[in-house]
């Protein structure tokens, strides 16, 4: 077999592309109801480069631009670098390198490796979220959230990385530990910015279901915005009233004792004085736990009675306080009622400290609330006049008398939490503020953005912004007053940056604005978007949010920034683990490259599998691909001026079958078809030069360096992706004759051949009267048949 030279074609296309600019695109208005915008999510431009991880996801979008392209459709598919961040300034901080030289080093590295893949970028269209000409608009936007009641300065309770002196989004710890780094995370009291996505949660929860999402992706937004509908129940203390949260007034009665949060206010008016040392030990307990770690319902919860009592809104009898660390001053109202009869959590905590355990629901078989909670509906008892009542109806009664007396009132509270958005750290956005000690925080001018972040800086973290120290970064007069000021020294989150990157691409040279209204109303919202699992409750929420904040502010005029998202899986290594360095499992791409040529690694990552699983590394699998690519090399070979039937035919069902596959992001079963077409051209000797063209077409997204090389061969002179996509002549499909499988029993007996306009009762006579089919129907009776079109017969005997 003759076998092609990727070392020769595909540098030779490579720089025709880059020459030709063959993925820019404009903002035609013929075409604008032809515009399509599909996005990668971007990288973070690390220094080992790009990895078989990456392929995977930017192959698939590539493949889908270029066919939609060939389809007639205005393709907008930009790239980007997700380039501030911890990890180059952890590497400035180790090396001494500034971040910014690396990053670009880094940048550079991965624009390489994406050209030697063949993927067809508007490379007119890149952006770093580093380079200040992007993060001024970041700073314009915080500024627009700033004058809007969006963004705010507050003290709290903060997730602590000491491992990274910085503070943490509640979605960036991960049991209990900094996601970056691994380090424990502790709640430290600080004076921070957020923003406050709380505004939008109804709208986020709520719109979830018109989003063309995986559903498990759904779910975790569901559960992490986490909306619960309750009473707000009024209890008494020492003439001090507090609410408590409940979804289940219908359990009031069971209540035996009530939890505040550590940090509750009132725990200091209402606890006794003997057991303040050891409050106070407690509390600090409590703080070097994370607030997803204190949340979690299967740890071992803890508690300390303070020595105090609150009367019950109903009954009035005295229930004792306590305070607990699954307790929260930032999600309900920092306290909650105690129902171990009902609640699963609660019963541990009552049979650790052996609190009463008072059932008041019962179901209608009577289990009893001795060795576990009764969770479920049932009948009140030990209610008063709510006895006898279903649970149901008592909610309702219950929450109803609540409300009449003023001891209760209905609400809806979220678990989501506004976005803590400052940290501590130096590789980021700037926050355009300036404190000033007379005028108190004020904005920067838009006139005077970008903020740039200033050079003289020592890296290293000391638990305060590096920038706090930098003489030329304060160098500034409060621009209310014009006294002499400080410039508000955290950065922003990097997940502010990402938030909004999709709109700078509609028009990444825009020096008036972030981008044209009318370019981004061309282009936006994102047709499809392609990214990891991973980033459901982080950047998909967030960007959720700055969409409909946008809206609000009149900027955009959409609130669902991506509607069809879908997930790439893990490629794994040859071992079937997570690929990772300390393993020794990874596979370089630019080796994969060298050895086989882009085009099979592209071929190959989509052949795997379904984009959406997890798959391990075959090289194996490797190597049949490349072999697969040089058979449709040497089928030139086959191109004859006489057309053969055969092949013209596998042609036409793999237009059919490629074309539906690709529509439905089924790459690995597009491939396939192919490669049955392929096999089934080499059966047949022969290929007409335009059949050949044909294929060559299909395969063209896929492999797109040897798709332009053959089709160059084939005497045509522009690119391939200037050819519309083939279509499928109907009259080809027809199939003449039929291959039907015979099945009795459910096991296999035989085939038989018929013409395919062979009516039902013949295609029967003839199965029946197989002759390996009469073997096995000897002495038996035929109790039906059942005739699947164009598949089988299988014959149902009575043994």
């Amino acid at each position: 077999m003759r076998i092609f030279s990727h070392q020769d074609i595909e540098p030779k296309w490579q720089k025709v592309w880059e020459t030709n600019k063959a993925g820019q695109v404009t903002e035609d208005p013929a075409l604008k109801d032809q515009a399509l915008y599909y996005l990668v999510m971007f990288p973070y431009p690390s220094g080992s480069g790009l990895h078989v991880g990456h392929v995977e996801s930017y192959a698939a979008v590539d493949i889908l631009t270029r066919f939609e392209r060939m389809r007639g459709k205005n393709v907008l598919m930009p790239m980007g670098f997700d380039s501030f961040g911890l990890p180059a300034e952890n590497y400035a901080i180790k090396t001494g390198i500034h971040p910014s030289e690396t990053t670009q080093t880094a940048i550079a590295t991965f624009v390489h490796q994406l050209k030697t893949l063949g993927i067809s970028y508007d490379w007119d269209r890149v952006i770093s979220t580093s380079d200040p000409e992007y993060y001024k608009w970041t700073q314009w936007i915080f500024l627009k959230f700033y004058e809007n009641d969006l963004a705010y300065r507050a003290k709290a309770a903060v997730n602590w990385c000491s491992g990274c002196h910085t503070v943490l989004a509640n979605e960036q710890v991960v049991n209990g530990a900094c996601e970056r780094c691994g380090t424990e995370v502790m709640q430290k009291d600080l004076e921070q910015w957020f923003f406050r996505i709380t505004k939008y949660a109804e709208e986020l929860l709520q719109d979830l279901d018109k989003l063309d999402w995986p559903e498990r992706i759904k779910a975790m937004q569901r559960n992490w915005i986490g909306k619960s509908e309750g009473v707000e129940v009024v209890f008494k203390s020492k003439e001090k009233e507090f609410p408590v949260f409940t979804t289940r007034p219908d359990t009031l009665y069971g209540v035996s004792y009530v939890v505040l949060a550590p940090e509750h206010p009132l725990v200091d008016i209402l606890a006794n004085s003997d057991l303040k040392e050891a409050i106070a030990t407690y509390r600090e307990a409590a703080k070097l736990k994370s607030e997803l770690e204190r949340r979690e319902l299967q740890k071992d919860k803890t508690g300390l009675f303070i020595g105090a009592y609150a009367t019950h809104p109903l009954t009035g009898a005295e229930i004792p306080i306590w305070i607990a660390d699954y307790v929260l001053t930032n999600y309900g109202t920092g306290a909650v009622m105690g129902v171990p009869a009902h609640d699963s959590r609660d019963y541990v905590f009552a049979k650790k400290y052996d609190l009463p355990i008072k059932q008041v629901i019962v179901s209608k078989e009577g289990a009893s609330s001795e060795n576990e909670a009764y969770t479920e509906e049932g009948t009140m008892i030990d209610s008063e006049e709510f006895s006898g009542l279903s649970s149901s109806e008592a909610l309702e009664k219950i929450s109803d008398e609540l409300e009449k007396n003023g001891k209760g009132k209905r609400v809806i509270n979220y678990r989501v939490r506004d976005w803590l958005v400052s940290r501590q750290r130096y590789w980021g956005a700037p926050i355009p503020i300036i404190r000033c000690e007379d005028c108190g925080l004020v904005p920067v001018k838009e006139a005077d953005l970008p903020v740039l972040l200033p050079t003289d800086v020592d890296f290293l973290p000391t638990g305060e912004s590096p920038l706090v120290n930098s003489k030329t970064f304060h160098d500034v007069n409060c621009p209310t007053c014009g006294k002499t000021a400080r410039r508000e020294s955290d950065t922003m989150d990097t997940f502010v940056d990402s938030s909004w990157y999709y709109l700078r691409y509609c028009d990444p040279h825009n020096t008036k604005a972030l981008a044209g209204a009318d370019k981004i109303d061309y282009w936006c919202p994102v047709d499809l978007y392609v990214g990891g699992a991973e980033h459901a409750v982080l950047h998909l929420l967030y960007s959720r949010f700055f969409a409909r904040a946008l809206k609000d502010l009149g900027i955009v005029s959409f609130d669902e920034p991506f509607p069809k998202l879908r997930n790439q899986g893990l490629i794994l290594g040859p071992d079937g683990e997570k690929m990772s360095k300390s393993k020794g499992n990874v596979v370089n791409p630019n080796e994969i490259i060298s050895e086989y040529g882009a085009d099979t690694l592209r071929l190959y990552e989509m052949f795997l599998g379904p984009l959406e699983d997890a798959k391990p590394w075959d090289t194996k699998g490797l190597i049949g691909v490349r072999r697969f690519l040089d058979k449709v090399w040497t089928l030139r070979d086959l191109v004859s001026d006489t057309p053969n039937t055969e092949s013209d035919k596998a042609v036409h069902k793999a237009i059919v079958r490629v074309t539906e596959d690709l529509e439905a992001m089924k790459f690995n079963t597009a491939i396939s078809a192919m490669m049955s077409c392929v096999n089934a051209v080499q059966a047949a000797g022969s290929i007409s030069h335009e059949s050949y063209c044909m294929l060559v077409c299909l395969l063209s997204p896929f492999a797109p360096h040897l798709a332009e090389e053959i089709w160059e061969v084939l005497g045509n002179t522009t690119s391939i992706f200037k050819a519309p996509w083939p279509e499928a002549n109907e009259a080809l499909l027809v199939e003449s004759t039929l291959k039907l499988v015979i099945q009795i029993g459910g096991k296999v007996r035989g085939t038989i051949e018929v013409p395919a306009d062979t009516e039902k009762d013949e295609i029967i006579k003839m199965a029946t009267e197989h002759e390996n089919v009469q073997t096995h129907l000897a002495g038996k009776e035929i109790q039906k048949v059942v005739y699947v079109p164009g598949r089988l017969v299988s014959i149902v005997v009575n043994e």
